[in-house]
């Protein structure tokens, strides 16, 4: 035996394995707890109706399923933050503020679930704020054009309330792209909008950085979700998206994050518990949506081509957006990769001189590390690049058309010297393989019509409330 073996083992005295042992037995009691409070915040959660987790006062002013056509939507206005009201902290001369959180699989309320927050932010900054919600089941027969009428009369009675003045609008994820959709239809937005982890550009980035791109075109198509949603007796379930973005990465939404609690079960227990009451509440979307943002955005990345109807003879045109953009985008999200943030750019303006002469204003800022829901829920981000983009718009609004990169200050603390420097759209354009994704595309088309044809009426047939609960 080495001496260095010699030395390892004259440390493991009787006393030191008993204290490891005990050490060990009483982070795993310690663990199983918080799983137990785990299970009991969801089901009070469930028991409740599944509320938006904000962690703000607020009031329902529209109720979107009262609407006609109906949508499972509703518009809040946050009243206070801790102890301090909307009418101490609000300035009158400020922008409102309308942050729009992601509907694909969870439940509303991650971009204000914590007091640094995007909502905590503008509450801050003294700008009146509202959040858009929604409820855990679609209307029946919802359609993704309901949706946007609606969110379109959330804007204009913010609007109205403002005296008239646009509201910023906060598009998170799946709300970013829908945000962007109302700004380049017929009608078009005037406010500025802040698109974060927003996919607009579907058949951009590599395999590499884009594996969700890639599980998508494996799947045969747009007929698999609509078949669990036929299933699910015409609703789509939350769990199969939240699922998938799980398995892009299953290390750490399954282990890493169990891991870090067990080793520090006390320090961990508030900010697991408060992302998980969020992470396990599922919603779900109606047949007619998820087949239409599968076969028409993902797949058919019609966005990008102007090939989206909202309306009779109105089609989406991202010529048309005048009010301008800030896309937050990062290098580690494997969810939007930068490439799908941006590739949309030099798709729809040839070049610089084309996007100036449209006479746009589009700013981007690209983080180096932080990850899809790092982009909504880091305070880090929040209190750094969020605050400075809200600072910004101002500015933003005042540049001369073109295209910008934003670059912030060294120091995170710092209020100023935030630059803004001219890019050309020319140097977005990537490398595609739009070919490939065509027929990815078209195979979807001829499977989803197969399926619509031949299979989905049996499917109906036999589906029933009662069979969706089971698959649940």
């Amino acid at each position: 035996m080495t001496a260095d073996e010699n030395a390892t083992t004259a440390h493991l005295t009787p006393d030191a394995l008993s204290t490891y042992t005990l050490d060990a037995a009483r982070r795993w009691v310690l663990f199983l707890d918080v799983l137990r409070q785990r299970a009991n915040l969801i089901m009070d959660h469930e028991a409740a109706g599944k509320p938006p987790v904000l962690a703000f006062e607020y009031e329902t002013l529209l109720d979107a399923r009262d609407f006609d056509p109906p949508a499972n939507y509703a518009l809040l206005r946050i009243l206070c933050v801790g102890d301090d009201r909307l009418e101490d902290c609000c300035d009158p001369d400020k922008l409102p503020v309308i942050v729009v959180d992601p509907r694909a699989g969870h439940g509303p309320g991650i971009g204000g679930f914590k007091r640094e927050s995007e909502v905590g932010i503008a509450l801050r900054a003294g700008h009146p704020v509202y959040f858009v919600s929604f409820f855990p089941e679609p209307c029946p027969g919802q359609t993704l054009h309901d949706v946007l009428r609606t969110l379109r009369r959330f804007v204009e009675y913010v609007g109205d309330r403002h005296d008239g003045r646009a509201p910023i609008l906060y598009g998170n994820c799946q709300a970013g792209w829908a945000v962007t959709l109302l700004a380049a239809d017929c009608e078009g937005l005037a406010g500025p909008a802040v698109l974060n982890g927003s996919p607009l550009s579907y058949w951009s980035a590599s395999a590499e950085s884009s594996p969700m791109r890639t599980l998508g075109a494996l799947s045969s198509g747009a007929w698999l979700p609509h078949f669990a949603a036929d299933l699910g007796d015409g609703r789509f379930d939350g769990a199969w998206l939240a699922q998938n973005f799980e398995l892009l990465n299953p290390e750490a939404a399954v282990w890493e994050k169990h891991a870090r609690v067990l080793r520090d079960p006390e320090g961990e227990r508030e900010r697991f518990l408060a992302f998980e009451r969020w992470r396990n509440a599922f919603f779900d979307l109606s047949r007619e949506e998820i087949v239409a943002i599968v076969e028409d955005l993902f797949l058919g990345n019609l966005i990008e081509q102007g090939l989206v109807r909202i309306c009779e003879g109105c089609y989406v045109d991202l010529r048309r957006i005048r009010n301008p953009l800030v896309i937050f985008a990062s290098y580690d999200d494997d969810i939007t990769p930068p490439s799908q943030a941006l590739g949309w750019i030099p798709q729809v303006y040839e070049t610089t001189d084309d996007l100036k002469a449209a006479g746009q204003r589009i700013v981007y800022l690209i983080d180096q590390h932080v990850g899809h829901l790092g982009i909504f829920v880091s305070g880090k981000v929040a209190r750094r690049e969020h605050r400075l983009i809200l600072a910004s718009l101002p500015v933003i609004a005042a540049l001369p058309p073109g295209l910008y990169e934003m670059r912030l200050p060294a120091d995170a603390a710092a209020d100023g010297e935030v630059e803004f420097v001219e890019r050309q759209v020319e140097d977005l354009r990537k490398p595609r393989d739009d070919e490939a994704f065509e027929r990815v595309r078209q195979v979807s088309a001829w499977n989803e019509s197969a399926y619509s044809t031949f299979v989905s009426p049996w499917v109906q047939a036999v589906a029933s409330p009662w069979t969706a609960a089971m698959q649940r």
